[in-house]
């Protein structure tokens, strides 16, 4: 009988590639995985792995019970959830990853009152931008994520994916409050803006990446004086006059004395959650989905 820890064991390899990297996904050492994996084999009775030079790689066979291995460990998941649930309020873990603005208006409100309404529900909560959340949900680490995009850079679809609206966002300029910057009636055309110190997050930030090619776009270089790795000291830094930034409205909190002003044509941010289609048989993933879903549209 094949064991469902080898198994996702086999998955991870499917994944990352290198036995090396899916050691350190499950805090073992390279031998023990190697180890679990010769032992997989032998209960699956074919050849699941051969040896190119000093690594291997999945045969067909492998590939192939791969393939069933993320359906086969959620459908488990879902089974001891609603075992454990029976005839009571939807019980267990439901691991949740979102990227860093989400949290204030979306993330948090829906897991207090998840707290409240439904205490045997327990949220595991990681912030985690989406390049890094969706390979994790495919590897099974989490179980719903948080993403957003744009039109300019969309996320492909994945059939082992359910992919769920939640709400949408626009990118504003961010100033201090008390600045003449923007005093002008209507929205804000960049160009104007193009003497303005600047702030971003640090290169190769989704977000950054989208600002610095908006105000390229709009036919200026900007001089960037500082770079953070946050969005709070990135906004302390605009509350205090010494930058401008670009940001999408919801990362905006409004404990920092700035103030946001409209572009013109402002780029638009699609936000979602994404979770595997057979994890959305767990009745306790379905209410976290929910209260996702009503805090989003009541934001």
């Amino acid at each position: 009988m094949l064991n469902p820890w080898r198994l996702r064991l086999l998955h991870q390899l499917h994944l990352l590639g290198t036995v090396r990297a899916v050691a350190e996904a499950a805090h073992m050492s390279p031998s023990s995985v190697s180890q679990q994996l010769a032992t997989l084999e032998t209960e699956a009775k074919t050849r699941l792995f051969e040896r190119v030079g000093r690594r291997i790689r999945l045969t067909p066979a492998g590939i192939t019970l791969a393939g069933h291995a993320s359906e086969i460990l959620d459908r488990i998941a879902a089974a001891e959830a609603d075992i454990a649930g029976l005839h009571t309020e939807p019980t267990g873990v439901v691991r949740l990853a979102a990227f860093t603005s989400a949290f204030h208006g979306i993330v948090v409100p829906a897991v207090a009152a998840l707290a409240e309404e439904h205490p045997r529900i327990s949220v595991r909560l990681t912030e985690a931008e989406p390049l890094v959340s969706r390979p994790a949900l495919q590897r099974g680490e989490v179980d719903i994520a948080v993403c957003a995009d744009f039109p300019d850079a969309p996320v492909p679809d994945d059939a082992d994916l359910a992919r769920l609206p939640l709400t949408g966002d626009r990118v504003v300029l961010v100033t201090a409050r008390d600045t003449a910057t923007g005093e002008r009636s209507g929205r804000v055309d960049l160009a104007t803006l193009a003497d303005e110190p600047w702030a971003f997050e640090h290169p190769g930030a989704h977000l950054a990446d989208l600002a610095e090619r908006l105000c390229r776009r709009a036919g200026f270089t900007p001089t960037t004086v500082a770079r953070f790795e946050s969005h709070g000291t990135l906004l302390s830094h605009v509350e205090a006059g010494l930058s401008v930034t670009l940001l999408p409205l919801l990362a905006v909190h409004d404990r920092y004395a700035v103030r946001t002003l409209d572009l013109v044509d402002p780029p638009r941010r699609d936000i979602h959650l994404v979770a595997r289609r057979t994890t959305m048989d767990r009745a306790a993933v379905r209410v976290v989905v929910e209260a996702l879903r009503d805090q989003a549209r009541s934001a």
